[in-house]
């Protein structure tokens, strides 16, 4: 069914965005080649079940394990670059993973690797099962992020976004901090690759080119960096655009430009950021919707509801 297709894409696409948006959105550390770890967690969870015939339940989290390792080792890049430095830096070890998985021949090199299909209670995973599956992935990592933002973690990733060197002086550890974000976002994305290179059933190293990167960043640009909520719309946005524009495909990344620089020249904070216009105007109705709700559900234990 196409519309079920095309939810599956959308909901890989709103976990990675959800992905980036702890190292980007949370922790401010500019990421510009996020797809290699999309990459890392696919070719890991690939090269498991199809080659070592272990099963998919086993290698998904192997996956996020994997790329989150990888992570921790940008992380550590990170203490010694910031800002520009650090975008370029993590451009290269996208084409540097790109170039190991074209030129690699146990990973397929240029030809591509096939997949199994997962096998859940003797029947191969079919397109709802997926669908199923990302669901509860992207309610999980939702809830991480809500767990991150609630805690000491996501209180002391904001104050190195805000400023790295006033976070110091109050006490955080910006360095662990930061390799903290890096390996928890770049583990979901592996494990997002694990679920897509199944899903598939066949990859490229194309599939996780520096384009791929790009796309996934313009989701928490235009959607709003930092916030759950930006991820998710961002990624709708764009992952249903090439469908509605279908007819200019062949100029999608010129479309994402265009978007990328209209937001930051007329709404940095992305469409639903915290201060962004159309989140000031619509906040307070969802507050107020909130607090409707919850009056009534008051009066409803009270019994003051009855007429």
């Amino acid at each position: 069914m196409y519309e079920l297709v095309v939810g599956i894409n959308i909901g890989i696409f709103i976990l990675l965005a959800l992905s980036l948006n702890v190292i980007t959105g949370y922790a401010g550390q500019p990421s510009m080649g996020h797809a290699a770890f999309f990459g890392i967690g696919a070719y890991t969870a690939a090269v498991m079940t199809s080659k070592l015939g272990i099963s998919f339940w086993l290698a998904l989290p192997v996956a996020g394990i994997a790329a989150g390792v990888i992570g921790v080792l940008l992380g550590l890049i990170s203490l010694r670059v910031r800002d520009d430095f650090l975008a370029v830096t993590t451009i290269g070890v996208n084409f540097v993973a790109v170039a190991i998985f074209h030129y690699t021949p146990y990973l397929g090199s240029s030809y591509g690797l096939e997949v199994k299909k997962p096998v859940l209670l003797g029947t191969e995973l079919d397109n709802v099962g997926f669908f199923v599956l990302i669901v509860v992935l992207i309610i999980l990592v939702c809830m991480l992020c809500v767990k991150i933002q609630n805690s000491w973690l996501g209180l002391a990733l904001s104050g190195i976004r805000n400023n790295e060197e006033a976070a110091a002086s109050l006490g955080i550890d910006v360095n662990r901090f930061k390799i903290i974000a890096f390996t928890i976002g770049t583990a979901i994305a592996g494990s997002t690759g694990a679920v897509y290179a199944h899903y598939m059933g066949f990859i490229y190293s194309t599939d996780f080119a520096f384009i791929t990167s790009i796309s996934i960043l313009s989701m928490i640009v235009i959607g709003g960096m930092g916030t759950i909520r930006g991820a998710v719309i961002g990624a709708i946005i764009l992952g249903l655009m090439p469908e509605v524009f279908r007819f200019i495909s062949d100029y999608r990344m010129l479309l994402y430009g265009g978007l990328l620089v209209l937001m930051m020249r007329f709404q940095p904070e992305g469409l639903l950021g915290e201060n962004s216009l159309l989140w000031r105007k619509i906040s307070p109705a969802i507050d107020k919707a909130g607090s409707m709700i919850g009056l009534s559900s008051q009066r409803r234990i009270t019994g003051d509801g009855k007429r």
